[in-house]
């Protein structure tokens, strides 16, 4: 056993990275164990804009005092609060500057597994040491939980890939690959595809390519203006109700909190990609009935909305077909954990501070959405996530500690 902490963080995301800080700032005994913004360095395309505005992509200190806005101002990159995209690259230095600036004690390490223990847990690390915590935070984001249809899975793996395997897509410059999706992911990718000289065919079932619009409604009409406010998700009352009051939906049914966190703000590419998607080579209201390799290249059969078909080939195949959050696919969760925890569909209820039933487990970050809603597919709901949970915790584990204190003093004078 080397050593016990109070709490450790399980990810180094905007999540992870935020809550740290603020742990930090109230001298909550903590770890952190990952890679500072490893999912965006290394799951999202290269030359990829972030379809969050600005002023709703931040990482959260407890002073608020290094948005990406100062960041931006001290490294001399261009911004902007609102329609103006932000390259992916830009984010994640920012990110970097963040962790080194607010979280030094990250800790680039993986974990194993997790057991859980009296007071407690034992966490293995990949390396073999183990330490043991009370509190445990998972922040990991949403990469455990790819989805690819069943009617792709069963295509060898050099045929077919998931969105999030790709962050440099050069190597398929010069070949022909087949791209299923059409939310941003899909759009993303096929567009620098396309751009990158590589000849690209886009299957969506969507009718028709979603793009968002502009946020800025500053020269609308008041009352346009009263009925879609700027939220940190986007424009529109709904947004703005479920950004700035996530505390809320936790006392909507269950029904309904699975299917709006699932379905708000559905797959839709940014709205600065829809001029350079106008030349994609599309199929829209198409999905994939059946995959076979002949020949060296993969062949999809697919079939529309009005029963029609047709027929697709090509090198490879991304399927960019997004997550479905499921808490078993999270690899150092054992099974004891795991059947003792209630759910909201595939996910943990979590209390109105992120615990869950298992105590002393938390869980924040997209996996949270079924209990704090859709903001929490986003990096705004960091801001709200990394306040609440990090003043529970630090009442926790101050009066533990004065608890400790005290009763050393009284037995010392008795």
């Amino acid at each position: 056993m080397n050593g016990k902490v109070d709490v450790t963080i399980i990810g180094a995301g905007p999540y992870g990275l935020s809550i740290a800080a603020h742990l930090r700032k109230l001298n909550v005994d903590f770890r952190i164990l990952g890679r500072p913004m490893h999912s965006w360095l290394v799951n999202m395309p290269k030359d990829m804009l972030l379809k969050s505005a600005g002023f709703a992509s931040n990482l959260y200190d407890p002073d608020r005092a290094f948005p990406l806005r100062r960041y931006c101002e001290e490294h001399h990159v261009p911004y902007g609060d609102i329609d103006f995209p932000i390259p992916l690259e830009a984010f994640c230095s920012y990110g970097k500057a963040f962790q080194e600036r607010f979280v030094p004690n990250l800790e680039d390490e993986d974990v194993a597994a997790l057991t859980q223990v009296d007071g407690g847990f034992d966490v293995r690390l990949n390396y073999g040491k183990v330490f043991r915590t009370q509190k445990i935070i998972v922040a990991v984001g949403l990469d455990y939980f790819r989805h690819i249809p069943k009617e792709l899975a069963s295509l060898p793996k050099e045929f077919l890939s998931h969105s999030a395997d790709h962050h440099d897509l050069v190597k398929f410059k010069g070949k022909e690959v087949v791209v299923i999706g059409s939310g941003a992911a899909g759009t993303d990718i096929a567009v620098l595809l396309h751009e990158n000289q590589t000849k690209v065919h886009l299957v969506a079932r969507q009718r028709s390519m979603n793009f968002g619009a502009p946020w800025d409604n500053s020269a609308q009409p008041f009352l346009h203006r009263l009925r879609n406010p700027i939220s940190g998700i986007g424009p529109g009352m709904r947004g703005k109700i479920w950004s700035d009051a996530p505390w809320l939906y936790r006392f909507f049914s269950d029904d309904f909190r699975i299917m709006t966190a699932k379905t708000f703000l559905g797959p839709s590419g940014g709205w600065f990609m829809k001029e350079r998607a106008r030349g994609l080579d599309v199929f829209l209201g198409f999905t994939v009935a059946s995959s076979t390799v002949s020949e060296g290249r993969v062949r999809l059969d697919l079939i529309k909305h009005d029963g029609s078909t047709n027929q697709l080939s090509g090198n490879h195949v991304i399927s960019a077909t997004g997550y479905i959050v499921d808490v078993k696919h999270i690899p150092f969760l054992n099974s004891s954990i795991v059947e003792k925890l209630r759910l909201v569909g595939k996910a943990p209820r979590l209390s109105c501070h992120f615990e869950s039933s298992v105590p002393g487990l938390y869980f924040v970050g997209p996996i949270s959405a079924t209990s704090f809603g859709p903001v929490m597919r986003f990096m705004v709901g960091a801001d709200f996530t990394s306040r609440k949970i990090s003043k529970h915790l630090a009442a926790l584990c101050n009066t533990r500690k004065w608890w400790r204190s005290g009763s050393l003093e009284t037995s010392g004078t008795g």
